[in-house]
C-alpha cells in the first residue's frame, strides 16, 4: 500500500494579467506552468532555480496565498483533506494552522514595535488556538526553547538581535500553532555562512521532534545537498527535472540541472573541472519560447527542441525529468 502525499499538485498553472490592451487579451505572466509534484509526509523536500524561475510563486500557490488560475493542489494530514480550488473560507482558517511560511528575510519579517512574546503569540491569538493568556504564555515559552531562545529574550524588541536570533523568531512564530507542512523561502539566503548552517541543523532538528513536512526554496544547491532528501529543479514556470537529492547530483539528467551542478563550487584546490556556463539571461515568463523553454540556453538544442514541448517522464524510480534527450545527456557525462 503506498503512502499517500500530504501535497499532492496536479497541471498547476498561477497567471497574473498584466494591465490592460484596448485589443484582445491582456499580456498575461505565467509564473507557473503545468506544475505536477507529490511531497510526502516528513520529506524535506528542496525546490531549486534561478530568481525569476516560479519558486516563491509555487510556494505560495500551495498555502493559498495567490490565486490557482487552474490545476489541483489536494492537502491530505490522514485527518483532514482540502480541495485549494475549491476551499471554502471556514476551511481555509483551519488551513492556516496546518500549513505555514518562514520568510526570507528576518529583519523584515518581524514588527518592531512588538515584543518578541507578542510576535510569537500573535497567530496563536489571531487564531484563536488559546483560550486564555496564561495557555498563550506556555506555548510561546515552549515553542521558543525548541527555538534555542532564551526566556530573557521574550520581553525584548527585534532590533536588540542579530540576523540568526532573529531567523530563529521567525521560525518559533512560524511553528507556533503547529503545523503539519512548512513552506521555507530562501530562509538563510539572508544569513551569513556559519550562521546558515545553525539555522539549517535546527530546521532539521524541529523536523524531527515535531514531524514537519518542509518545502524548501533555495538557489543554493549546497544548502540544499546538505538538507533536503529529494529535489525539484525549476525553470521559467516549469519542473525540468525531479529525483532523490543523492540521484539527482549523482546523474543529473537535464542540461539546466547539469549547469546549476557544475556552478556549485569545489573545496578541493586540485579540482580542475570548469563550470558549465548558461548564455544569456533567463527568458521572460511574458513571452516565454515555443517548444522547450530551455532551448535558447542550452548547448544539447536541436530543431526538434524549438518545436516540441518535452514531455514530463520517469526514467527511473522516482526520477523525472522533461527534456527530449535525457539518455543523450547521461551517456555525455
Amino acid at each position: 500500500m503506498t503512502e499517500t502525499p500530504l501535497v499532492h499538485i496536479e497541471n498547476l498553472n498561477v497567471e497574473f494579467p498584466l494591465g490592460r490592451k484596448l485589443l484582445g487579451k491582456p499580456p498575461v505572466l505565467k509564473a507557473v506552468n503545468g506544475v505536477s509534484m507529490d511531497i510526502m509526509p516528513g520529506q524535506f523536500y528542496g525546490l531549486v532555480g534561478e530568481s525569476g524561475s516560479g519558486k516563491t510563486t509555487l510556494g505560495r500557490a500551495i498555502l493559498k496565498a495567490v490565486p490557482i488560475s487552474s490545476g489541483k493542489i489536494l492537502f491530505d494530514d490522514g485527518k483532514v483533506s482540502y480541495d485549494l480550488g475549491t476551499i471554502s473560507q471556514p476551511d481555509l482558517k483551519n488551513y492556516r494552522k496546518l500549513a505555514q511560511l518562514i520568510f526570507q528575510d528576518p529583519y523584515a519579517a518581524l514588527s518592531p514595535r512588538m515584543t518578541v512574546r507578542d510576535i510569537i503569540a500573535e497567530p496563536l491569538e489571531v487564531m484563536e488556538i488559546t483560550k486564555s493568556r496564561e495557555e498563550t504564555d506556555e506555548r510561546v515559552r515552549e515553542i521558543a526553547s525548541k527555538c534555542r531562545l532564551n526566556l530573557e529574550h521574550l520581553r525584548r524588541f527585534p532590533h536588540a538581535f542579530s540576523g540568526g536570533q532573529r531567523q530563529r523568531i521567525s521560525i518559533a512564530r512560524t511553528l507556533v500553532c503547529n503545523p503539519d507542512f512548512v513552506v521555507a523561502d530562501e530562509s538563510v539566503a539572508a544569513l551569513d555562512v556559519s550562521i546558515q548552517a545553525d539555522i539549517l541543523n535546527l530546521l532539521k532538528s524541529l523536523q524531527s521532534q515535531l514531524g514537519l513536512t518542509f518545502m524548501f526554496i533555495s538557489h543554493d544547491l549546497s544548502v540544499v545537498t546538505h538538507i533536503c532528501d529529494h529535489v525539484a529543479v525549476m525553470y521559467l514556470g516549469t519542473l525540468v527535472e525531479s529525483a532523490p537529492t543523492r540521484k539527482l547530483f549523482s546523474n543529473p539528467r537535464h542540461p539546466y540541472t547539469k549547469a546549476l551542478l557544475s556552478s556549485i563550487p569545489s573545496l578541493d584546490p586540485d579540482d580542475s573541472k570548469k563550470a558549465q556556463k548558461l548564455e544569456g539571461e533567463i527568458p521572460s515568463p511574458v513571452n516565454p519560447p515555443s517548444g522547450c523553454k530551455f532551448h535558447t540556453r542550452c548547448i544539447f538544442a536541436e530543431d526538434r527542441c524549438q518545436r516540441e514541448v518535452p514531455e514530463w517522464r520517469e526514467l527511473s524510480q522516482n526520477h523525472a525529468v522533461a527534456c527530449h534527450f535525457a539518455e543523450k545527456l547521461a551517456s555525455a557525462s
